[in-house]
């Protein structure tokens, strides 16, 4: 077949990236190489337009294991443990099927955990959809978690955090992020470069069909008019068979069989060969006669591009072949050896005989293009003077709105149809401020939480990227556990775009600062750019997911309130910053102004101090201020807790609402017990810590002085209402 403009324009390659091939290689690619390129140099698996970026933010402390460029990320966690944990995108995906596209999108990231030899332990989520009311939602939203339900119930893996956040900017472009954790002991991680010449290369896991061809390169494109066309691309998952391939991996990696191990993920064979190799300065010789097909006729092309899941390739010590296809056929697994190891740094693929493809490694890894694309500085927006009408909302009527807003309202509705006890080791579940999965045998655990900001990040991107780091911070440290490290999935529009690139760069900026600040670097992560359809663009939005550890589950804390007559401590200082607030946005209608300033230090050192608490067992609970701020932390509280609170409003230099909806950063609610106040008072003064004693623990009422009194039975059903009834109505 001919190459023309228009074939090489409908693999994602332009006319400059076109003739660069044709340099690199010496020839004209034909069809297979040409795809094989398009796999390769699309955004999604190059990061041709981020690397520049992602390059800058720090990877390392003394936790860290390993960092990116591995599939996932590897942290110590002490007595020869490590976690391994990492998240991905698969928005596109799962616009055009939600339920196969979440699924996939969960498989896809276990595989990645299991990979590096770990036993996944927990799986979470950020889910972004359209404007509720828009006629798609209803039908996304049910398809997408019955999708991330279906696969991680199946595979018997808890789904314990996450997130679902409405807007309409995803109408058209939804968001799914899925991040996994799995444990593993020091000394039994596995990796995925390839070592020594003439090694088997070996096919295993499901056959390969033409599901999920362009896949990749689908991920790295704007959906259009056409989008439905595009349903092919979507891989199909199955559960079960990943679950076989699960025990078939860890059963094998007992010994000292396995060279090097990847993931068939994104771009299928071609990029787990190619990455192999390269990281290897190898080259890889295939057979495409040896891959198992599950439809006739399969064409080099489509066993190079299929994106089919619950697939691995695998580089075996020589002479360890017998025994691991007894292994994988025991499951009831392919297993192929397929090809072997070079010394040539070249792919070559041959079929029926004839190479059909002879492309060197370095082109389609190291030589891939890198981009340092034209970006426009984002202007942070002034503080006008608040809409005039905003202290005629009467407070609990405020009160009331953010609560059941789809938003700020309780997410059981989602979280039930996961599984979220299966292994028996969730201590904590979704609806806290991380989940914490106990290492099982042992009274040590690991706290996870996951979250984005795309509203703070629209707004001003440099604070937006702090702003989400420090608030992944806070979580962890609101349960009692020490922040260790984070995994990032960075959703974008399309970087060709000056203002999206800007976006890009500044949120980069932000959470480089943040994460050096605080010790707390990025070990692995994604980029999905192009988030567009139709060249409407999503807002800007990271999702970061945390991991801390619990040295010891007896010193774990909840958020619920415990005890009546117990003291309420708001630590930190309010300033009464209400621009991008949900009581902004949610009661009086408008998005203007910045996002609230975060202080780095302030953030270390409350957070620091609010863990040192409780670990002298001071506090009964503990809850973050965010979305919301401290009256909506405060419901959430006695709601969580079924106790009621009286609280006055100490701070007279602002007002009511300033006081009680601002989202200021670095902030905490705390209980205390009578008999601990004095001690609780000495250490904060002490150690130049700012706080307020706002109110009591009472029976039943949330009670504010003056304003209003509302029983805590109220406050539960406002907040449970609005997802029980949006699938009732018409």
């Amino acid at each position: 077949m001919k190459i023309t403009q228009q074939i090489v324009n409908k693999h994602g390659l332009n006319s400059e990236e076109y003739n660069k091939i044709i340099k690199l290689i010496g020839k004209k690619p034909n069809l297979l190489e040409l795809g094989i390129f398009s796999a390769m140099w699309n955004e999604h698996c190059s990061y041709k337009s981020s690397k520049k970026y992602l390059k800058t933010l720090p990877t390392k402390n003394k936790k860290v294991i390993q960092g990116p460029g591995e599939n996932a990320g590897v942290i110590d966690i002490e007595d020869e443990d490590a976690l391994v944990f990492k998240i991905e995108s698969h928005n596109h995906p799962s616009f055009i099927e939600p339920y196969q596209g979440a699924a996939t999108g969960v498989g896809g990231i276990l595989r990645d955990v299991f990979t590096m030899g770990a036993r996944p332990i927990a799986t979470l989520n950020s889910i972004h959809f359209g404007d509720h009311k828009h006629y798609k939602t209803k039908n996304l939203l049910s398809g997408v978690v019955s999708g991330i339900g279906g696969y991680g119930n199946c595979i018997g893996i808890p789904t314990v955090g996450g997130e679902v956040k409405f807007n309409s900017v995803y109408n058209e472009n939804i968001l799914v992020n899925a991040m996994a954790v799995g444990l593993v002991k020091k000394n039994k991680i596995f990796y995925s470069k390839a070592k020594g010449s003439n090694k088997p290369v070996i096919y295993v896991g499901s056959k390969t069909g033409r599901d999920g061809i362009h896949g990749a390169s689908m991920a790295s494109a704007e959906f259009d008019k056409n989008t439905e066309e595009k349903k092919p691309t979507v891989q199909v998952g199955d559960p079960f068979t990943e679950k076989l391939l699960l025990e078939a991996c860890l059963e094998l990696m007992k010994d000292d069989s396995i060279i090097s191990i990847q993931d068939m993920g994104a771009a299928g064979l071609t990029s787990s060969s190619i990455e192999m190799a390269s990281k290897g300065n190898l080259g890889i010789e295939i057979n495409l006669n040896k891959i198992p097909c599950r439809e006739k006729k399969m064409t080099p092309y489509e066993m190079m591009l299929s994106e089919s899941q619950e697939r691995m390739l695998l580089i075996l010590n020589s002479g360890k072949e017998d025994n691991a296809e007894k292994i994988f056929k025991k499951w009831g697994l392919d297993f192929s050896i397929i090809g072997k190891t070079t010394d040539k740094k070249d792919l070559v693929l041959k079929f029926n005989e004839n190479e059909v493809a002879n492309l060197p490694i370095s082109a389609l890894s190291t030589e891939a293009p890198i981009y340092d694309r034209k970006w426009k500085k984002a202007l942070l927006p002034k503080k006008t003077s608040l809409p005039q009408n905003y202290k005629s909302f009467k407070i609990i009527d405020s009160l009331k709105k953010i609560l059941m807003s789809p938003n700020n309202s309780e997410k059981s509705w989602v979280w039930e149809q996961y599984d979220q006890t299966v292994m028996g080791d969730t201590i904590q579940k979704s609806g806290g401020d991380s989940a914490v999965i106990r290492i099982h045998g042992s009274n040590k655990g690991v706290s996870l939480t996951i979250d984005s900001s795309s509203n703070y990040c629209e707004s001003y991107p440099l604070t937006g990227g702090k702003q989400i780091v420090a608030e992944a911070w806070r979580n962890l440290i609101s349960v009692g556990s020490n922040p260790i490290a984070i995994t990032n999935c960075l959703n974008f529009g399309n970087p060709e775009k000056e203002k999206i690139m800007g976006q890009f760069v500044e949120c980069i900026q932000g959470m480089k600062e943040a994460c050096t600040y605080l010790d707390f670097p990025v070990v692995s992560g994604n980029v999905s750019f192009y988030n567009e359809t139709n060249k409407k663009t999503i807002s800007p939005t990271p999702t970061i997911g945390g991991v801390g550890l619990l040295k010891n589950l007896e010193n774990m804390m909840t958020f619920g309130l415990k005890e009546l007559g117990s003291s309420l401590f708001l630590i930190g200082k309010t300033s009464g910053h209400l621009y991008q607030s949900e009581f902004l946005r949610e009661v009086v209608g408008t998005k203007d102004g910045p996002p609230p300033e975060v202080n780095l230090f302030n953030e270390r050192n409350n957070g620091f101090m609010i863990r040192d608490l409780i670990l002298k067992k001071l506090l009964n609970s503990v809850h973050d201020i965010s979305s919301g701020g401290m009256l909506v932390a405060l419901s959430e509280m006695c709601i969580r807790g079924k106790i009621g609170a009286k609280i006055k409003i100490p701070n007279k230099n602002i007002s009511s609402y300033e006081y009680l909806f601002a989202e200021d950063q670095s902030r905490y609610l705390v209980e205390v017990s009578e008999k601990n106040k004095k001690e609780v008072v000495k250490i904060l003064e002490k150690n130049s810590v700012y706080f307020e004693i706002v109110g009591k623990t009472q029976k039943d009422c949330l009670d504010l002085e003056k304003e209003f009194n509302i029983k805590v039975e109220e406050l539960i059903e406002i907040n449970s209402r609005w997802f029980k009834s949006y699938f009732n109505e018409n």
